[in-house]
């Protein structure tokens, strides 16, 4: 009887203390819960359509942040004009901080092969993992949307909208400022504005843009008065001294302008009618790319080279493959021509440097990006060191 009351008693300290710690663990998680929604407080107006959150008790949510005056601190010396003038090279979407200078189809269809090809593809149709520029066309339908744009992809095998400079871009500006700033990839910034505006005129002529004629020049103000069919096609409006207001009202509009109702995330395709024979719900293509003129042509043959075995197996693969990053030292990699780099590259072990080229290694994607075989890449590899000796 004794033991059993034990029990009891043991059995009874067992439910109080369970029921103590569910109390303590409710108050603690009511605590944790209130301590968090405190925290996270947010207020609307962010510009994006998502919240913001006030900047309390030295907190900005979770992270602390400096509340010590600032007043008095000389962090540098004021900009020069000079200076200032030097930075200030961005234009404007009505063609306002263009530079001087021009540059004609002709000779941007040069530089475009020589330095831009290698990764966009011939007459910029897209190559390994970098952006299609040309394409599409710009016909619109009945509600001003350009057609290939609304092409849909069921089943993978059709078209994806067309997002090229022609069909997608705003504005001709940003490509001018683009290229300018941050290409050639492997060396930004090395391109003269006369340069800039041929590349710039060559893109937008196998858009049809404009006229596709060698000895078209296209200068400042001549790019400040190109319209790309799809200037209008975005919204929220995201120009002038109004934008950050105009974006806030679209955003707070929700359930007008983005959509309102119930995600679905699996299991969503109307599998049709219980009968077998009623076909299920899946959007056909409306606008399917067949009207091309001149249509696709896929054969991109050259004349056949004649062998005269003089010249090294990986030297054309290099030139077409690889010469942009590998030219010069900028983009990290061993320069070809350099014998120190690749004595330093060497001490791996030529197994080793294969074995990098092909799985890739640092900011050198598998292969360089490329589709060619082991051995060819290796062949790449032996020109390289031997034309760095």
């Amino acid at each position: 009887m004794f033991k059993l009351d034990r029990k009891l008693v043991s059995m009874t300290g067992i439910v109080i203390a369970g029921v103590a710690l569910s109390l303590s663990s409710a108050v603690a998680a009511t605590s944790e819960n209130a301590a968090t929604e405190s925290l996270y407080k947010s207020k609307a107006g962010a510009i994006d359509g998502g919240v913001t959150y006030p900047r309390e008790n030295g907190s900005y949510t979770a992270y602390k942040y400096n509340t010590q005056s600032t007043k008095g601190v000389n962090f540098a010396r004021p900009a020069t004009p000079n200076e200032i003038k030097a930075w200030d090279i961005d234009a404007l979407p009505d063609g306002s901080g263009l530079p001087e200078g021009e540059g004609s189809v002709g000779l941007g269809d040069e530089l475009y092969e020589a330095q831009c090809a290698v990764c966009h593809g011939d007459f910029g149709a897209g190559g390994q993992g970098y952006p299609q520029l040309t394409g599409g066309n710009q016909e619109k339908d009945e509600n001003g949307v350009i057609i290939t744009l609304k092409n849909q992809r069921v089943y993978g095998n059709t078209d994806a909208p067309k997002r090229s400079i022609g069909t997608y871009w705003p504005v001709a500006t940003t490509l001018f400022t683009y290229i300018r700033d941050a290409m050639p990839y492997a060396h930004p910034k090395s391109l003269t504005n006369d340069e800039v505006y041929a590349i710039t005129a060559y893109l937008l002529a196998q858009d049809e843009i404009i006229e596709n004629d060698d000895d078209n020049v296209l200068n400042k103000e001549k790019l400040a008065k190109v319209v790309l069919p799809n200037r209008d096609g975005f919204y929220p409006n995201i120009d002038g001294p109004n934008a950050a207001e105009d974006i806030r009202a679209f955003f707070a509009d929700r359930a007008k302008n983005i959509g309102a109702g119930t995600r679905c995330m699996t299991d969503c395709k109307d599998p049709g009618g219980q009968d077998g024979k009623t076909p299920a719900g899946v959007v056909e293509i409306k606008y399917e790319m067949k009207d091309v003129v001149p249509p696709y042509a896929y054969a991109k043959d050259l004349p056949p080279k004649k062998d005269t075995g003089l010249a090294h197996p990986g030297k054309e693969a290099y030139e077409s493959n690889c010469k942009v990053c590998h030219k010069t030292d900028t983009m990290g990699a061993p320069a070809v021509g350099n014998k120190s780099a690749w004595e330093d590259t060497l001490k791996k072990g030529i197994d080793k440097v294969y074995e990098n080229t092909i799985n890739g290694i640092g900011g050198m994607p598998p292969k360089g990006g490329t589709s060619l075989p082991d051995d060819k890449i290796k062949e790449i590899v032996d020109y390289m060191i031997e034309a760095s000796k």
